[in-house]
């Protein structure tokens, strides 16, 4: 069962905080790759300075702008895939970016994809990635998922990039700045499953 598209027509923080626990889904063919969304980041508005909205409506933009319950993946800095969750009513843009994953389905296929694109760069486990840190950040997830700019504006209830609800129990949830970006950080706008280890290590406990 995946969240129906109503869901995403909801305000932004309201579906970011209950999307924290469920389990985003990408099917490519025969591979299932899977993993439990355990943070997040919400981009509100026009007024949002961190929002791709903030100076209006754009080519590039224009499905924060449309029915919510789309994907939306665009490049970041022209390297990375970054997934998000458009959300609010049509004419209103908003969304919600997923920034890790606790990992559950395909697990051999996500290390294998990041150790070809680390190229042979060391980790601190000597070049090996631990379970939490396959997902761990949101160009670390697409790329472990398989995730690029075609499954850009995809039914979020669909059948290739989707949404279930109840991956995990979630018993506290913590909010703080977002990171990553240069503007908009005084919102408290980014949610994470206190004291999960897959969460981005500037703060992983309430």
């Amino acid at each position: 069962m995946t969240l129906p598209r109503d869901f995403y027509d909801r305000p932004t923080l309201d579906v970011a905080r209950e999307l924290l626990g469920a389990v985003l889904v990408h099917r490519h063919g025969s591979v299932v790759t899977s993993g439990v969304i355990v943070e997040v980041e919400a981009y509100i508005g026009e007024s949002d300075p961190a929002c791709h909205a903030a100076r209006g409506r754009t080519t590039r933009n224009a499905p924060l702008y449309g029915a919510p319950g789309l994907s939306y993946v665009y490049l970041n800095y022209g390297i990375h895939s970054l997934v998000n969750a458009v959300t609010e009513s049509e004419g209103h843009p908003a969304a919600v970016l997923i920034r890790a994953l606790a990992p559950l389905d395909g697990m051999a296929i996500m290390r294998r994809r990041r150790l070809r694109e680390m190229k042979g760069r060391r980790t601190a486990s000597g070049g090996q990635l631990d379970d939490a840190s396959l997902c761990r950040g949101p160009g670390n997830l697409t790329m472990a998922m398989g995730i690029t700019l075609e499954e850009h504006q995809l039914d979020l209830s669909g059948v290739r990039l989707f949404v279930e609800p109840g991956g995990m129990p979630v018993r506290e949830i913590a909010w703080g700045p977002r990171i990553g970006i240069r503007v908009g950080t005084e919102q408290p706008w980014r949610g994470w499953i206190a004291g999960h280890p897959a969460v981005s290590a500037h703060q992983r406990s309430g």
